[in-house]
C-alpha cells in the first residue's frame, strides 16, 4: 500500500504531519480519497463522522450533542490510531497535539477529546492538501 502511495503527489504532505506515518498515512489517503469532492471541510469531517449532532426544535438547544459516526468506521479507526500516537510521542510544536492535550487538561472524556482532536485534525489535512498546487 505504500509503495503504491507514494506515487501520489498528496502523500508528502500527508507524511509530513505529526502522527502519521508509512503505515497510517496509505490508510488515511485511500480512506478519504479524493479531497476535492468535499466542498467545505466541515464536509469531510461529516464524511468522517467526527462531527457533532445537531439537536434542536423551536427555541430548545442541547448542550450535549453526540457524534454523528455516519461515514466510514474504518477512517474513524483510523483517526483515532492517529491520535493515539499523537497523544503516545507528545509532540509540543503540533497543533492537534496541543488541542488534544487542552480538551484532557479540561477533563472531557476520552472519546470527547480524541473525537475533537480527529475532527481539527481533519481540517488541518484538508487545508494542507487544498492549498497544494494540482
Amino acid at each position: 500500500m505504500d509503495k503504491l502511495a507514494s506515487m501520489l503527489p498528496k502523500y508528502e504532505i500527508v507524511l509530513s504531519m505529526h502522527g502519521v506515518g508509512k503505515s497510517l498515512g496509505p490508510q488515511l489517503i485511500a480512506e478519504i480519497g479524493d479531497v476535492t469532492r468535499f466542498k467545505k471541510r466541515n464536509a469531510l469531517s461529516a464524511f468522517a463522522g467526527v462531527d457533532p449532532s445537531v439537536n434542536q426544535s423551536g427555541s430548545f438547544e442541547t448542550l450535549h450533542n453526540r457524534t454523528t459516526k455516519h461515514g466510514s468506521p474504518i477512517l474513524r479507526k483510523t483517526l483515532f490510531m492517529v491520535m493515539s500516537v499523537l497523544l503516545q510521542t507528545s509532540p509540543e510544536d503540533d497543533a492537534v497535539y496541543q488541542f488534544l492535550d487542552k480538551k484532557r487538561s479540561e477533563g472531557k472524556p476520552y472519546y470527547v477529546y480524541m473525537t475533537a482532536g480527529a475532527n481539527k485534525f481533519l481540517r488541518i489535512y484538508y487545508s494542507k492538501i487544498k492549498s497544494q498546487p494540482s
